[in-house]
């Protein structure tokens, strides 16, 4: 059986006991499912696709463990990404039997006596290819590859992988995380081609994040997107002013604002990590244990958001760095106690089990799909049912894009149309500015280092959950934010679902009763009031942008729909009234009401 990756059957769950990392003594269904289908095949080549969280872990081990007993093979060798990973694949081997050697160096020859085999990193096979397949031809080798996408980072990676395990009588390779930005092929992995005549990876058994939901076995994930005012000045020494993830503004506005936002020394972040620090506070009430995590663009962004939650909270983060060569034990011990929050640039990304993660800071500017969903997956791996996910970032279109596709399908494509968008959809108008920009581009790369963040204000902007958006903006502190930093911690997703769109409820009937209080005391303005158009004009593109990932509906048939049911002429020449009345009247769709 081969299928699209992320495209797994539905099947009820098995609820094991808490066990160590990797070492669950039953398996979940999918897991057995995956094992079934595998000793079924007696496959060389194996690809699991499983969601973060899932427990890729336990199910390898499984197969490792039954093709050890079996005689089928005598050696492991484990690839990671990173030498934490290494270890952590380690202890967890170690835990149902398996001796494995995570401190095996390419200069040392042979691992350990006493061990089954070695556990290395990507880089480390790309080093030393020969070695590693003399170490693989001289017996039955197992190679289980973890996180089998990064074999597609460089060249060298790729044909250092096929050089080093072309001999192996297996090969399991895992990953949660199957898509990638570029088109280098993955080693291992089968491509066939599609109806549109681009070659796509096929896995032999999926378990995407929409499955796991449902079997309660990855926390629902609430995403806490927040805007505000920026001001900055540009390379040029032109002072530019914007609002966080402001509709019809330009890319290089939006990054620039994006900037602004985490800068640590503007108002943007500390409002930031205070309103993550009271939505912790209130997970806590019901998981004591909980945590937090900060992820940073950089070291120096990381230090200074460590200062500001001690400010906040009275006690000092846990601060990871890539260049730290404590980090490791760092993670360890964070994951084991219960302190409240963790910072970290890149360490505490893909793979790295802290099970009591449950709030989370996007406080970086990386807005890849693979980096954006590797990070995600730190807080979603679920310890008990009724868990929950908070992960608080930037009201910018990217991320807005990203958080309301956590259960879309996705695969590796090794080929892809020459120009396309960010749906997959050519578009001649952005290709002619990206024409025009491109002189402008290059010179201010020349000078980008001179770009500096003047302020910044923070708003809470909406929450984005299972496809839908809840809210309708508050200052920082309002009743508005409170509302959705106080929901509780354990709920399973059908419950959220329902707590988000009473909170909405709520909101819309507050917001309703004092509008013709506030209308009856503001003076008619003499002349229209094209800022107030503007902001209304950006917040009906919102609804509408919800309302048509909810129901499917193109954007362009729900303004039509809008006009037909409220009257009026086109957006750009609606005049408020008619604008509100829009607005309105979306608000109704989203509660219910026709």
């Amino acid at each position: 059986m081969t299928e699209t990756l992320f495209g797994g059957p539905t099947l009820p769950p098995a609820y094991p006991e808490r066990a160590a990392w990797g070492t669950a003594p039953k398996l979940r269904a999918w897991q057995q499912e995956a094992l079934d289908l595998y000793l079924r095949a007696s496959p060389r080549d194996f690809l699991a696709v499983a969601t973060p969280g899932a427990g890729k872990t336990t199910f390898a081990l499984r197969i490792a463990s039954t093709l050890i007993d079996s005689g089928a093979v005598n050696r492991v060798t484990i690839v990671a990404p990173t030498d934490h990973l290494k270890r952590q694949w380690a202890d967890a081997a170690a835990k149902v039997g398996i001796a494995i050697d995570p401190n095996f160096k390419n200069s040392d020859g042979q691992h350990g006596r006493g061990f089954i085999g070695v556990a290395v990193t990507y880089a480390q096979v790309a080093s030393k290819p020969l070695l590693h397949r003399a170490k693989t031809e001289a017996v039955r080798t197992l190679v289980i590859l973890d996180e089998i996408h990064h074999g597609g980072e460089a060249l060298s990676w790729g044909d250092g992988l096929r050089e080093a395990f072309d001999p192996a009588v297996r090969r399991l390779s895992l990953t949660g995380t199957p898509f990638r930005s570029d088109t280098s092929p993955i080693p291992f992995v089968e491509y066939a081609q599609d109806r549109d005549g681009i070659r796509r990876s096929k896995a032999d058994y999926t378990y995407g994040y929409g499955n796991a939901l449902r079997d309660h076995v990855v926390r629902p994930v609430m995403f806490m997107a927040y805007s505000g005012q920026m001001r900055w000045r540009t390379s040029a020494g032109e002072e530019m002013a914007a609002s966080l993830g402001e509709a019809a503004v330009t890319k290089d506005i939006t990054s620039h604002a994006w900037r602004t936002a985490l800068n640590p020394a503007g108002e943007w972040i500390p409002a930031v990590l205070a309103g993550a620090d009271k939505r912790l506070s209130e997970v806590r009430r019901t998981v004591p244990d909980a945590g937090g995590l900060v992820i940073a663009t950089d070291h120096e962004d990381a230090r200074a958001y460590a200062g500001q939650l001690k400010r906040i909270t009275g006690q000092s983060p846990t601060v990871i760095l890539s260049d730290d060569a404590k980090a490791s034990s760092k993670i360890e011990e964070f994951s084991a106690g219960d302190q409240r929050w963790m910072v970290a640039v890149r360490m505490v990304s893909e793979g790295v089990d802290v099970p009591r993660l449950s709030v989370g800071v996007y406080a970086t500017s990386t807005s890849t799909p693979l980096f954006f969903a590797q990070a995600v997956g730190r807080f979603v791996r679920a310890r008990k049912r009724g868990e929950t996910a908070s992960v608080f970032l930037p009201s910018v279109p990217q991320l807005m894009a990203l958080a309301n596709s956590m259960e879309m399908e996705r695969d590796h494509a090794l080929d892809r149309p020459e120009k396309e968008d960010g749906d997959g959809l050519f578009n001649p108008e952005d290709s002619l500015m990206d024409e025009a920009n491109r002189e402008e581009k290059a010179s201010d790369s020349l000078t980008k280092g001179k770009f500096e963040a003047l302020d910044s204000q923070a708003s809470f902007d909406r929450v984005l959950f299972d496809g839908g958006e809840f809210g309708t903006g508050g200052e920082v502190g309002s009743e508005d934010e409170l509302d959705f930093l106080g929901i509780p911690g354990l709920l399973d997703a059908e419950q959220v679902g329902t707590l988000l769109r009473q909170r909405q409820h709520e909101q819309l009937n507050r917001k309703n009763r004092k509008a013709p209080a506030a209308a009856a005391q503001a003076p008619a303005p003499a002349v229209p009031d094209h800022r107030l158009l503007m902001d209304l004009r950006n917040e009906l593109a919102k609804n509408v942008a919800a309302w048509s990932a909810r129901t499917g509906t193109p954007h362009g048939v729900v303004h039509t729909k809008l006009r037909t049911v409220c009257g009026g002429p086109p957006v750009a020449q609606a005049n408020e009234e008619q604008l509100q009345s829009r607005l309105r009247k979306l608000q109704d769709w989203f509660v219910g009401r026709k």
